[in-house]
């Protein structure tokens, strides 16, 4: 049954219905703050900060040397010891556990300073920094952590960041995923900027080895490409506030390289992950624009478009099930896969400002592919349909017993050799 909402069925609508609805008009299914969340293999991955990938305080560490303290109940620090088991994070954690008496009166907010100093004494090497994590119990209470981190600050001599670990702001502009990626560049201090030097936003680890944007930044006279996640000391660190231009390349960074431009003086310039290659090439085109140069693409899309081939020519009549949790925007890549002429069921996906075009033209060339929403509850009762290669994790898991690529890797992909490595990878299985 199209568009079913019975009790009884996982909920979901057809591109072509979604489209007519316009992004104003999606059912309620399809938007998570009129219901109950369905903790999905997506919501504990996407959403959780204590899960896979990258969460809040996973997030709030990628600054080189710094530690976090965790302020919380018992009940939301508990999946905090997951990272226990990875010899990197093992001792850059630390807890204030929160009793009934403190959520009512606030008081371990007076806690703070002195729990900051009795984490520094029992450290051999001081931190560069001390992330404070906090959770919706300080969102309800009002704290004003501005005010605590400057007393952490006054208290040790050590730079404190707040990291917001709200899930009530969620579907805000500046949501917890957001604002932490504006956390982790705070403490970057102006220094004289050089004409050589750029930074990569937006993910906390860094782009492929392999990507074409390295070479070509470098072959229009850029020496030093700086990302976060390729940071290994504080000091390096502190070297990405010499960057002339920013490059944001995943939209969750904005509110940082705004933030940078603001206090830095930093301009930056936004592209977006797509996979689609005449719109990478169109990209870089604009790109070279706004930087006066030319850049000479068209080896790396004749690549990207030969790995294309070399699956087409293997498996032409593929039919896809996308995920969302992998590295892409699921409605942007099943577009690409229904221009490339494969066929595409269904897409699991969270529907967007930035994403609904994508979905208007995917209903023009696959109108009834099925769009579910992760977070449903009505996803309890989901039943695999037909599709040959699935991707993402969470399409995985709703189909236990076919064949695909979850398409996480932490060295992010980007632009042609994005494309490349993925249709690479769907070849090889």
């Amino acid at each position: 049954m199209i568009g079913t909402d019975t009790m009884n069925k996982a909920f979901y609508k057809t591109a072509a219905e979604l489209s007519a609805c316009g992004l104003s008009g999606l059912p309620s299914e399809m938007r998570s703050s009129s219901h109950l969340i369905y903790s999905s293999p997506a919501t504990l991955a996407f959403n959780s900060p204590g899960a896979k990938g990258y969460g809040v305080k996973r997030a709030g560490l990628a600054v080189p040397g710094s530690v976090m303290l965790l302020v919380a109940p018992a009940c939301c620090g508990r999946n905090t010891s997951l990272f226990r088991t990875d010899p990197s994070y093992r001792d850059r954690f630390f807890f204030l556990l929160l009793d009934d008496t403190d959520i009512v009166t606030g008081r371990h907010l007076t806690k703070i300073p002195q729990a900051a100093s009795e984490i520094f004494e029992s450290m051999d090497t001081p931190p560069s920094a001390l992330m404070i994590c906090i959770t919706c119990v300080d969102a309800l209470l009002g704290t004003d952590m501005e005010r605590v981190c400057r007393k952490v600050t006054e208290k040790t001599g050590i730079p404190a960041v707040a990291c917001y670990m709200y899930a009530l702001t969620r579907e805000k502009t500046l949501h917890p995923m957001a604002h932490v990626r504006r956390s982790v560049y705070s403490l970057l201090e102006p220094q004289k900027r050089n004409s050589r030097d750029m930074n990569i936003l937006g993910f906390f680890t860094h782009l492929d080895d392999n990507s074409e944007l390295y070479p070509l930044m470098r072959s229009i006279g850029i020496e030093n490409i700086r990302e976060i996640g390729r940071c290994s000391s504080f000091e390096e660190y502190k070297e990405m506030s010499k960057a002339n231009f920013d490059l944001l390349i995943n939209p969750e960074g904005r509110h940082a390289a705004l933030d940078m431009q603001k206090r830095l003086g930093i301009p930056f310039i936004e592209l977006f992950r797509l996979y689609r290659t005449d719109k990478i090439a169109n990209q870089y085109k604009l790109l070279a624009d706004a930087l006066s140069v030319e850049l000479d693409t068209d080896i790396y899309e004749k690549r990207a478009r030969a790995a294309i081939e070399r699956f087409r020519s293997k498996y032409p009549h593929t039919v896809f099930s996308v995920g969302e949790i992998q590295n892409g925007d699921p409605l942007e890549m099943a577009l690409m896969l229904a221009e490339e002429g494969f066929g595409v069921s269904e897409v699991f996906c969270t529907i967007g400002e930035m994403n609904f075009p994508f979905l208007k033209q995917l209903a023009v060339l696959s109108p009834e592919t099925r769009i579910y929403s992760n977070l449903s509850p009505s996803m309890l009762f989901y039943e695999p349909d037909r599709s040959d290669i699935f991707i993402g994790c969470d399409s995985g898991y709703y189909h236990p017993d076919g064949k695909g690529i979850e398409w996480s890797s932490e060295d992010q992909p980007f632009g042609f050799y994005g494309v490349e490595k993925l249709f690479d990878e769907l070849l090889s299985l």
